[in-house]
């Protein structure tokens, strides 16, 4: 008999919606860092916070999240974040301080770690496997139309109104979601299991460490000091957490998955791509305002061919996963991704948009080919029963591979950018493109060099990302295996059955 829910569509859009206010603010908001900083008097220690205390949270209490979305109901979990989030977006706007700001995050954060994992966990509950790859193609599609039209929409906000206008934008896409979730998206839970506390708490602390590490390293170095003290924590606490996930009678989160190749490798295969694609937005972004001389909503719109490839890829991955394997597709949409960072390390100060708006339409291309493949493959290993804490594993991975991603391409590009600048050139200007062009004060010669700089030091970032979007394609290749989906029942099938 069909058992297929016959709202599974009205409910991926539910599930889009609530992905969609998580990605819209993290991108939105970079856009309104100078405009929010200046108002509420914020120093740059205290925007630093303002940014990261979202990503520590956030970070740290997914695997949790995941694990009570199981327990107690994965629809009650992604509503009770989606209104903690929408509250605390809310709430934002009627900030005048930094300390409010920072507090707000934090509950955003917790918010976002409980809708996150939901998501997806639901998603793979309620779509059966010839179609999930279609759902999910489309679950990334508007996750890649979030990250490259809010910037342009933040842009367009900050333009017309205020930097409150940020988060309160949130705040009917939250309400909408909440009211379609409730209507439309029936529960769905694990069977009983016995809570475990202090896998939680290691979990917590350990992801927690590890992300303040990671986000640490640019200012403080990878091992001194502080960094030291920090990178221990993490190293104990997600030690121990391995070591009693794997000798308690009742895990919280089932390592066991890693012993399948598709979730190992899957896995693996897409922190490396995040490592890759981390600093991405935040080094064009850099040369597309400092170099070509773009404004904030003109950059948000050159990543158009971006998206509009990603959608392509998404539609045409949909079909070509039930017919070659998830891990030929994987490895095709890799090396694409991989040619395309191949292309960016030739730009130069005097390229233009040419060459890089055709590298963003392959990485779209290929992004769109792979990521879905990717995560429909060792989503597919996880039982039923842990979808939750399941999905919030892969999440948990993706995001320590982003952030990983982000500090070591920052901090090569902004090594880089101080080597390649000449001596005798101030601090200031040595710091970073955007010092050395205010500190230029129209000096011609000064303005060149910081961009010739600039692109020679981005050259050396994007062949890092080469390299490890290529060792993914590889890793996905030797590791992964391809389960097909089995074709559905028709009905005379069903009939003869039955008989």
């Amino acid at each position: 008999m069909e058992t297929r829910n016959p709202r599974r569509w009205w409910i991926l859009i539910v599930l889009c919606l609530s992905s969609l206010v998580l990605v819209v603010d993290s991108m939105a908001l970079t856009v309104a860092v100078p405009a929010m900083t200046r108002d509420i008097g914020a120093t740059a220690q205290d925007t630093q916070w303002i940014l990261d205390s979202y990503v520590l949270v956030f970070a740290g209490l997914l695997l949790t999240s995941g694990s009570l979305g199981d327990r107690f109901g994965r629809r009650k979990i992604m509503i009770i974040g989606l209104l903690l989030f929408g509250a605390a977006s809310l709430a934002a706007t009627f900030c005048t301080n930094p300390g409010e700001l920072i507090a707000v995050r934090v509950v955003m954060g917790v918010g976002g770690a409980l809708i996150m994992p939901s998501t997806l966990s639901i998603l793979i509950t309620v779509f059966q496997e010839d179609e999930r790859g279609k759902a999910m193609a489309a679950w990334g599609s508007v996750s890649m139309l979030g990250l490259v039209g809010s910037p342009v929409l933040g842009g367009v906000l900050i333009a017309h109104f205020s930097w409150q206008s940020i988060f309160f934008i949130n705040v009917p896409v939250v309400v909408l979601a909440v009211l379609a979730g409730l209507t439309l998206m029936p529960e769905s839970k694990g069977p009983w299991r016995k809570p475990d506390p202090l896998g939680a708490v290691l979990s917590a602390a350990g992801m927690t460490a590890l992300i303040w590490w990671i986000i640490d390293i640019p200012q403080h170095g990878a091992f001194a000091g502080r960094s030291a003290i920090t990178l221990a924590v993490a190293v104990l606490a997600l030690g121990g957490f391995v070591v009693w996930e794997n000798v308690t009678p009742a895990p919280m989160a089932p390592l066991v998955l890693f012993k399948n190749r598709n979730f190992s490798g899957g896995s693996l295969s897409l922190t490396l791509v995040q490592i890759g694609n981390g600093g991405l937005l935040l080094v064009l972004t850099q040369y597309l305002q400092f170099v070509l001389g773009y404004s904030p909503v003109k950059a948000g719109l050159a990543f158009v061919p971006l998206a509009v490839a990603a959608l392509i890829g998404n539609s045409a991955g949909a079909g070509l996963a039930a017919k070659i394997g998830n891990r030929l597709l994987v490895l095709v949409g890799m090396l694409v991704m991989a040619s395309s960072f191949a292309l960016l390390t030739t730009v130069t100060a005097d390229s233009g948009f040419t060459v890089p708006a055709v590298a963003l339409g392959l990485l779209g291309l290929g992004a769109g080919l792979a990521m879905p493949a990717a995560v429909g493959a060792l989503m597919g290993t996880i039982p039923a029963e842990q979808a939750g804490v399941g999905s919030a594993l892969n999440d948990t991975i993706g995001q320590a591979g982003t952030a990983l991603g982000i500090a070591i391409l920052g901090s090569l590009l902004s090594s880089g950018f101080a080597h390649q600048m000449p001596a005798g050139t101030s601090d200031q200007a040595k710091h970073s493109i955007a010092g050395a062009l205010a500190a230029a004060h129209g000096d011609t010669g000064l303005i060149h060099t910081a961009r010739q700089a600039f692109t020679a030091a981005m050259s050396t970032t994007f062949t890092i990302s080469a390299v490890g979007v290529l060792a993914a394609a590889v890793l996905a290749a030797l590791v992964m295996r391809d389960t097909k989906p089995e074709p559905a029942e028709t009905p005379a099938e069903e009939q003869a059955l039955a008989a």
